[in-house]
């Protein structure tokens, strides 16, 4: 039991400032906007305790922990709230569907992209104090039979570019390679001042992933034994926090791809049971690896409310894309279409994650062996 305890509370040390952060870009944006904000809720359902500032906003923590949001004057998924009151000039200009397309726009794109930003700075305040360790991406072992070898890469041989990628740690490359297990790659390698193209197809290695599941990693056959650590200036943490975020966003992306392309499994989703799992093991390895952790999970939450599906932020930017090409808005029906087929996409995504999260149980596992 305690240690159920304890992996819900490193669950919400987690994922609470992450929502906070996230709601927090809709809310300054809107503000900066001359938008009134009527609610910022971390959390959905009763309220459990808040208070109202000086403009009016009620700040809150509300009983489900899943997420949060922002309740801007005059907004409703569909445009303005429409419960027949007329708006005086003064309401309409505090009214969030007054504000001018691009205004709206930036508003709702400043929630996923705070995230972003949040995980830049995450890294920088690491990469400043505890240091960045990395691999160089020199090859030191080739092993035989391996699909590096097959390729033609050859012990000595540095990484400069995979999978279109360009390469400055070991890591990257252990990173680009585990996406594409079985599936052609493209390798550059600098080769005694000489830049080397190779086609490798990396090896498929099933292995468990900590959860009760499995997953399919790519692999090259190649070790890297040099080992470095650095710490930064806080200018040059900086930037090697924006590269970093960069990657992981490719790394993301890329994922993501594989899922809707049949490359990779979609039971390697994740939902709220498996990232408060994670939350308590990345706990247990260490303040740095938890904080790593959560620049990761920002990022995801970022990359996933980007998505194109109405109900999250990306399908409102779909909306007011659309807007901006034909000069007006879609019709309702087709507003209220997407919105329904969103909210069975995000609920049925949901499910699903939570169904693989459940499967990946040791003692479902247990249960489903002795079954079958």
């Amino acid at each position: 039991m305690g240690g159920i305890i304890e992996t819900i509370f490193w669950f919400l040390v987690v994922l609470t400032p992450l929502v906070f952060v996230h709601e927090f870009g809709h809310y300054w944006f809107a503000r900066r906007n001359g938008v009134r904000v009527e609610v910022f809720s971390v959390g959905f359902g009763r309220e459990l305790f808040g208070y109202t500032d000086k403009a009016g906003t009620r700040w809150q923590f509300s009983l489900i922990p899943f997420g949060g949001y922002v309740k801007m004057f005059g907004q409703s998924d569909l445009g303005p709230d429409e419960d027949g009151v007329e708006l005086t000039e003064e309401e309409r200009a505090v009214a969030f569907h007054s504000k001018k397309l691009s205004q709206k726009a930036a508003i709702v794109a400043a929630g996923p992209f705070a995230n972003i930003i949040f995980a830049i700075g995450i890294f920088t305040v690491l990469f400043a104090t505890a240091g960045q360790p990395f691999t160089p991406a020199t090859v030191s072992e080739v092993i035989v039979g391996s699909a590096a070898e097959t390729a033609g890469v050859q012990t000595g041989d540095t990484f400069t570019e995979v999978a279109g990628r360009s390469i400055a740690r070991f890591e990257e490359v252990q990173q680009l390679i585990r996406l594409h297990p079985g599936i052609p790659v493209e390798i550059t390698v600098d080769r005694a001042g000489q830049s080397v193209n190779l086609i490798a197809t990396p090896a498929v290695r099933v292995l468990p992933d900590g959860l009760g599941d499995e997953a399919r990693l790519g692999v090259l056959g190649v070790r890297g034994l040099e080992r470095a650590f650095e710490r930064h200036s806080i200018p040059t943490a900086a930037w090697q926090g924006v590269r970093e975020t960069i990657r992981l966003v490719s790394v993301t992306v890329t994922a993501i791809g594989q899922m809707f392309s049949g490359d990779r499994s979609a039971q390697e989703l994740g939902g709220p049971v498996r990232i408060a799992q994670m939350s308590g093991s990345a706990a247990d390895a260490g303040i740095a690896t938890l904080f790593i952790f959560a620049a990761f999970l920002s990022i995801n939450l970022g990359l996933i409310n980007l998505l194109p599906i109405p109900l999250l932020d990306g399908g409102h930017l779909l909306f007011y894309a659309y807007e901006a090409l034909v000069r007006r808005p879609p019709g309702r029906w087709a507003q209220e279409f997407g919105l329904k087929i969103g909210l069975v996409f995000v609920f049925g995504l949901m499910l699903f994650a939570t169904f693989n999260d459940i499967a990946r149980l040791p003692v479902v596992q247990r249960i489903v062996s002795l079954i079958t």
